[in-house]
């Protein structure tokens, strides 16, 4: 898997669009998530004791905005760095050790990723086209492998 010029300034022009509303995105995109998995939500320990709707949920405001940004900005370095960079507050390793012990399969990876689409497909509708697809599709693959590559 290679990231062209051409896929990292899609990525990184689509994501500085984004950005400004990146709580906003950052909810939908993990609402999205629970909507189609809807029993995802058991494996986040901060959503199972909460009577709190889904939308209100600080915690889960607070973690789709960091599971949303880390792959974002992840995404935007891939050819910069030539690896998987998740930011200085956690690691790959890290990543892996969390999806491991809550038992994610290579399906929720695989959901995940449409979610993602769709969210940024919606952030940024009058980007979007098959080659920005492909350029989130390719980065976020990036991000999975080296997750995965820890598991």
């Amino acid at each position: 898997m290679v990231i062209t010029a051409k896929q990292e300034a899609l990525v990184v022009s689509s994501w500085n669009e984004m950005k400004d509303d990146a709580p906003t995105f950052a909810l939908k995109f993990f609402l999205r998530l629970l909507e189609i998995i809807p029993s995802a939500a058991k494996r986040f320990s901060f959503l199972r004791d909460s009577s709190l709707p889904l939308d209100k949920n600080p915690k889960l405001k607070a973690h789709a905005m960091g599971v949303f940004v880390m792959t974002c900005e992840a995404a935007t370095q891939l050819r910069k760095t030539g690896r998987v960079n998740v930011g200085a507050n956690t690691s790959v390793q890290h990543l892996a050790s969390v999806h491991f012990k809550a038992g994610v399969a290579d399906v929720h990876f695989e959901v995940l990723k449409f979610a993602l689409l769709e969210t940024i497909k919606e952030a940024v509708p009058y980007m979007w086209s098959e080659e920005l697809k492909e350029a989130w599709s390719e980065s976020y693959d990036h991000l999975v492998v080296a997750i995965k590559n820890e598991m």
